[in-house]
Parts: C-alpha cells; sequence; structure tokens
C-alpha cells in the first residue's frame, strides 16, 4: 500500500497537518519577526468577526439551495432518462456535458450569458417583453447570489443525474409491474417501490454533494469573486483573501480548519446514518 499511501501523505495529510499548526499562530505574509504561537486568538477574532459568519451564512445558503434543486431537477430528469424513449442515448450523452467542462470555463460562459449589455439571458427577456432594460446580475446586490446559484445548479446537476439514473436501473423492474398490475398508480409506485430502494444512493450523493457546495470555490470566484458587496462570498472564497490577499496566514489557516470542522461533522452524521440503515 506504500505506492499508494505516499502520495496521499505527501499531497493531502502533509499540507493539512502544516494548515492545522499555522491555525495557532500569527503568521503573515512579509513579516520580518519570527512566528509565535498564540494558541486559541485566531479561533477567538474568528468567533467575533461579523464577515466571516456572514460568508458562513451565505455559504449554508448557497449549498442548501444548490443541492436541493440540484437534486429535484436530477431526480426529474433521472426518471425521464430511465424511460424507454427514442434517443435515449443521445439525451444521457448531453445530459453530461456540463460535468465534462471545467469551472472556469464554465464561469466564463456564464459571465457572458449573464452580461449586461451583450448577454443572450437579457437579449432574450427582452424580446419577449419582460424586462425594459437590461439587468446587471451579477453586481446587483439581489440578483448575484440567485444568478449563482442557477449556475451552480446547473453545472453540479449532471453528476446528480447519473448517480440517480444509476440507482433507478438497480430497481427491480419486477416489483414495479407487480405494483401496477395490484393497480398502484405512478405515484405509489414510486413512494413505495421506487423511493426505498433509490433512498441509500439518494442520501449518499445528497450528502456529499452539500460537501462540495459548501466547498465550492472556482466557479464563485471566476462569476464573481464575492462580490457585490461581499454577496457571494462562500467562505473558500474569504479564507482565499484572508491568506492571499491580506497575507493573514495563521487567521485565514483557522477559517480553513473550522471548515474543515464542519464538513467532519457533516461526513459523521451521514456515515452513522448509513451504519444505522445497514444494520
Amino acid at each position: 500500500m506504500l505506492p499508494v499511501l505516499l502520495p496521499i501523505l505527501v499531497l493531502s495529510v502533509g499540507p493539512l497537518l502544516y494548515g492545522i499548526s499555522l491555525a495557532f499562530t500569527d503568521a503573515q505574509a512579509g513579516r520580518t519577526s519570527p512566528t509565535q504561537f498564540v494558541g486559541l486568538l485566531n479561533f477567538q477574532d474568528l468567533w467575533h468577526d461579523d464577515l466571516f459568519r456572514e460568508s458562513f451564512r451565505i455559504g449554508l445558503v448557497w449549498a442548501f439551495a444548490v443541492t436541493s434543486l440540484q437534486f429535484l431537477l436530477a431526480l426529474g430528469l433521472a426518471l425521464l432518462l430511465n424511460q424507454d424513449l427514442r434517443f435515449r442515448w443521445l439525451a444521457r450523452t448531453l445530459a453530461i456535458v456540463p460535468w465534462a467542462m471545467p469551472e472556469v470555463v464554465v464561469g466564463i460562459m456564464w459571465r457572458l450569458v449573464y452580461h449586461q449589455d451583450a448577454g443572450i439571458l437579457n437579449g432574450t427577456l427582452a424580446q419577449l417583453g419582460l424586462i425594459d432594460e437590461n439587468v446587471d446580475w451579477l453586481t446587483d446586490l439581489s440578483l448575484a447570489l440567485p444568478a449563482v446559484i442557477v449556475v451552480g445548479i446547473w453545472a453540479g446537476m449532471p453528476q446528480t443525474t447519473v448517480v440517480l439514473l444509476a440507482g433507478l436501473q438497480n430497481v427491480p423492474h419486477e416489483l414495479r409491474e407487480a405494483a401496477a398490475i395490484d393497480g398502484a398508480g405512478v405515484w405509489r409506485r414510486f413512494t413505495t417501490v421506487t423511493w426505498p430502494a433509490l433512498r441509500p444512493v439518494v442520501l449518499a450523493i445528497t450528502a456529499l454533494n452539500f460537501i462540495w457546495n459548501f466547498n465550492s470555490f472556482g466557479l464563485v470566484y471566476v462569476l464573481t469573486g464575492g462580490g457585490p458587496g461581499g454577496q457571494t462570498r462562500l467562505p473558500s472564497l474569504f479564507v482565499y483573501e484572508e491568506a492571499f490577499t491580506y497575507g493573514q496566514y495563521g487567521y485565514a489557516a483557522a477559517m480553513g480548519l473550522v471548515l474543515v470542522g464542519v464538513v467532519a461533522v457533516l461526513l459523521t452524521v451521514f456515515l452513522r446514518n448509513r451504519l444505522r440503515e445497514e444494520s
């Protein structure tokens, strides 16, 4: 196992331990004096940091909204693609296209879609008579976060669709046929046959999606950079700014450690529920 464990130790565990050690120091960029151990001072400052608490709130709103809407839309698409339709293979292929695109490319593409003057969204809404003047989607304080959430849903829905589709194909067809013969309607067959068999897959992909979305960085960074006025500043963006814009490495490491703790708690709850279901 050593060839497999060595890269993990060097590239993952090592930086994680170094980041944890930085969280208890006053490390800063460009300082000439030696770095000092400050104990829990960074965490005390973090507790009273209104900007971090606000970014944490925004991160939770983003993660819950994207994860829940992603799941609902992906479930509907997976149920549709699971039907015996013509050109189903083509639809399945096109459904995973956003998944194959890098986050930077997705962000640039949607910036063009949302562009105030040349964007296709404003042009389409104007032609339909739904708006009288162009909307600046990514710089409006009330529209920036919903606009970014839409992009997050679009970018992450394919992987959820693929996982749910795989789960649907593992549901025994004989059970659905037996339920139909017994007189169960479409909704009844879904709630009594499909959903119980799909539930473990749903729990797994929902938990992983929430963690991925909560830690999201690249997509939002390209779209808004955390603006306007911090309305889309996710916790990972806030950590990045503190570390690489303001040079507060120790403080940023403390933020990162808090985020790791949140993810660890979520993983613990998820794994405990899975083990309880399996037992």
